[in-house]
């Protein structure tokens, strides 16, 4: 058995995958590694995850330059979430040009835009804001 045989993936061959700033500790993002994915972080050093919109393997920042170098890869208690300790290449992890892709807090039971925009999208990726699908 290896490494890879020892994440338990779900019915769709995915897992989900917590990237935390490897020195402030926050939560960066959440996203869906398959097993590729998973194996291409680890060989590269670089994150590497499935993308549902794409149908495709996605390297983070692979259009925005904004990657993320793994510091350390780590398995939950139940074999099923992988916590990537990362650090995050030009400070941004959202696709909205901010630090972090939970930055919108419940405040008295609505949504609160709490954090700032970094970098404007539409400087980041080259065609109008978004990352292409």
């Amino acid at each position: 058995m290896t490494w890879l045989d020892e994440v338990k993936f779900d019915e769709r061959g995915l897992v989900p995958a917590i990237a935390q700033d490897a020195a402030s500790g926050r939560v960066l993002m959440v996203a869906w590694m398959n097993r590729a994915a998973l194996e291409r972080t680890v060989q590269s050093g670089e994150a590497v995850y499935w993308s549902r919109s794409r149908g495709r393997l996605w390297r983070k920042g692979e259009e925005s330059g904004h990657v993320q170098r793994v510091r350390e890869v780590r398995l939950d208690c139940d074999n099923d979430v992988i916590l990537l300790a990362v650090e995050q290449v030009g400070g941004i992890a959202c696709h909205t040009g901010r630090e972090r892709c939970f930055f919108r807090r419940l405040v008295d039971g609505r949504w609160e835009t709490v954090e700032p925009v970094l970098k404007r999208p539409e400087e980041i990726y080259p065609g109008g804001g978004t990352p292409s699908t």
